[in-house]
């Protein structure tokens, strides 16, 4: 029987700011909470455990106000991480996680690894963000709405708080069963906090109407730009090399842009983010997707702007570099 393990945590942060926090831990687990969703989606269990501070004994303001938490509360009834992670882990058992955001996972990890716990999870880690499907499903996955917002659009608002661990988890599985989850369950998302560390570990996911791949690290972006599996384009239905009718560009060199045409499938639009990870090397999330006609006219558009835009910046520097070697009258 399929099991969904539906998360959600509360964390702290320095009162202090920036110039108080852990550069290993910014946020501190303060609450876990969690419910199980069997194959119909219907609730059978739950779990809720407060969570001692350790790091930051003193609660954020803003954590305070949102969560209505108070610190001697947390003292008195919380147990510490180690002893509450190992209870949820083995509360969990085998499921699917699922949760409100791309968050929660990261941080659980970040958490396990400032303790020195062994990492639970597998690698890659996949999971199903509620969120972003409940974007997919109703709004085309052009914006990712609040939790309380999609509760009230679906009629779901029950006399619970929310922004306590197990009453928005209650709430995402209510979510889950309420938006025929069942046509977007396949867009499983990806947690990047243990990266491919070599092209072994490199992820490549395919999905019912796009492709992702997920680069190891690299130095920098002009290494990861020298290796093909980074700029091959390849499509996202049969997998097949594809002809560049357009070549990578970018607007503002953090996402790039490329067309190729499968020869069985159609024109497939591609795109590159460049990302960094806490040690500053940088890795690559790339998506192929089938585009239509009206797609590519706009992508065209954007390439001649993107070279137009590149030629006034060279002739720009020509005419600095110009100006820097006149001689002093």
């Amino acid at each position: 029987m399929k099991n969904y393990i539906v998360l959600d945590l509360e964390w702290n942060q320095s009162a202090k700011g920036k110039s108080g926090s852990a550069p290993q831990i910014p946020f501190e687990i303060i609450e876990i909470g969690a419910v199980k969703l069997d194959e119909k989606l219907e609730e059978t269990d739950s779990f809720r455990q407060l969570i001692r501070p350790d790091i930051y004994p003193e609660l954020h303001e803003k954590i305070r106000q949102v969560t209505h938490m108070d610190t001697k509360a947390l003292m008195e009834e919380g147990i510490s991480f180690p002893e509450a992670a190992a209870e949820f882990m083995s509360w969990c058992g085998e499921g699917v996680f699922c949760t409100w955001g791309s968050m929660d996972l990261t941080e659980l990890q970040r958490n396990f690894a400032f303790y020195e716990m062994e990492n639970p999870f597998p690698n890659p880690l996949l999971y199903l963000d509620v969120q972003k499907l409940y974007s997919l499903r109703y709004v085309k996955g052009k914006e990712r709405l609040s939790l309380d917002v999609a509760v009230g659009e679906l009629g779901l608002r029950e006399k619970r708080p929310f922004h306590q661990a197990l009453d928005d988890a209650h709430y995402t599985g209510r979510i889950m069963k309420e938006m025929d989850f069942k046509r977007v369950e396949s867009y499983f998302s990806t947690d990047y906090y243990r990266l491919p560390q070599n092209e072994e570990e490199e992820v490549y996911l395919v999905f019912p109407d796009y492709s992702k791949y997920i680069s190891r690290l690299f130095d920098t972006k002009q290494e990861a730009f020298l290796d093909k599996r980074v700029t091959d384009l390849l499509c996202c239905k049969c997998n097949r090399m594809l002809r560049k009718k357009i070549r990578w560009f970018s607007v503002n060199q953090k996402f790039y842009t490329a067309l190729g045409c499968c020869p069985e499938h159609g024109n497939v639009k591609g795109k590159i983010r460049v990302r960094k990870n806490e040690d500053g090397r940088v890795y690559i999330v790339k998506t192929m997707k089938l585009v239509e006609e009206a797609g590519v006219g706009e992508l065209y558009e954007k390439w001649e702007d993107a070279q137009k835009k590149k030629g006034e910046r060279v002739k720009s520097r020509k005419q600095n570099k110009k100006k820097g070697v006149l001689p002093l009258s």
